[in-house]
């Protein structure tokens, strides 16, 4: 077991406060560009689809634009898909993926469903490669009410008029080996407690939600996506990252008690993503492409059973 004395930043024991969390922001610097890499190829998408800022991060001396890509031919009878991307910034195949399905599939949705892509919902975390935001707080931790993440404040601002009409949300994510070389040690460091040692996995994985789950939807998923990649096996303990795996590749969380993005709407279909992009046995292109397979498998099987939701969620 490591401890607390293996962060730089803290008192073994103590939470951080704002001195800390100070020192924290203070480290982080820029490594790469949303305008560059996301506001650039959203603008080239404005031509075929509806895109809307829906939001902005205050930072300062930062300010971050928050966009939402959707359907042009939105109609209230179509079924609506939500696909988000970027809750964590560093989790690249998530934004990225949120992207090229924009460009390669969503027409051939169109009159058939009413799609809305968040392609990145953290972009001060984008630029940083950094899973928590400039407060030190864990976007894909706070969505509730009255959240003290901005991120994830304005992505539920934006879904609320909505919320209760999604047939289906995907989010979009990775599990990377800094996850346990940096951002669980500094979990640990933040909140003053001791850091216990996780296992990476190494391949692609769902998220299904315990209080809801849809086990035939996860493994349409699934399915599509092991075209493309390796799926992730359960670790000796028969778990993924300490959760019990219930099918191939897939483990459950209670997404909406988490506070978790992947519950912030009444969907009956919902599953969070993980990519392992460190994988010796993928490449970016294949992680981009999971994404993709991903999502285009999670519409389809919603489009094909939207009266067997109601069933499976019993």
């Amino acid at each position: 077991m490591m401890t607390q004395d293996s962060y730089p930043i803290g008192t073994p024991g103590r939470p951080w406060g704002e001195a800390e969390v100070a020192t924290w922001r203070s480290r982080q610097s820029i490594q790469r560009s949303y305008a560059a890499d996301v506001l650039r190829v959203i603008e080239t998408l404005r031509a075929r689809f509806d895109v809307s800022e829906y939001g902005q991060l205050d930072y300062a001396p930062d300010r971050y634009p928050l966009f939402a890509i959707k359907s042009r031919d939105w109609r209230d009878e179509l079924p609506i898909m939500l696909v988000t991307g970027g809750v964590h910034g560093y989790e690249t195949s998530g934004v990225h993926g949120a992207l090229q399905f924009v460009d390669q599939h969503a027409a051939d949705y169109a009159g058939r469903a009413n799609l809305i892509v968040a392609p990145c919902v953290s972009p001060w975390a984008y630029e940083r490669i950094h899973r928590w935001n400039a407060d030190a707080l864990d976007p894909n931790r706070s969505f509730r009410e009255n959240s003290p993440a901005q991120e994830s404040a304005a992505l539920m601002q934006l879904v609320a008029p909505f919320r209760d009409r999604v047939l289906m949300h995907i989010d979009l994510h990775e599990t990377t080996d800094t996850d346990e070389s940096e951002f669980r040690p500094a979990l640990a460091a933040r909140d003053g407690v001791d850091y216990k040692a996780g296992e990476i996995p190494d391949g692609f994985y769902l998220v299904d939600d315990s209080a809801h789950p849809q086990p035939a939807f996860q493994q349409a998923v699934i399915a599509a996506v092991a075209k493309v990649t390796h799926i992730a096996p359960a670790d000796r303990h028969g778990e993924i990252i300490g959760s019990l795996v219930v099918a191939p590749g897939v483990i459950e969380y209670p997404l909406a008690k988490l506070g978790l993005c992947a519950g912030i709407t009444s969907a009956p279909y919902k599953t969070t993503t993980e990519v392992y992009p460190d994988s010796p046995r993928a490449t970016p292109e294949q992680c981009n492409a999971a994404q993709v397979a991903a999502v285009c498998a999670a519409i389809d099987f919603a489009l094909a059973h939207p009266a067997g939701a109601s069933v499976e969620r019993s």
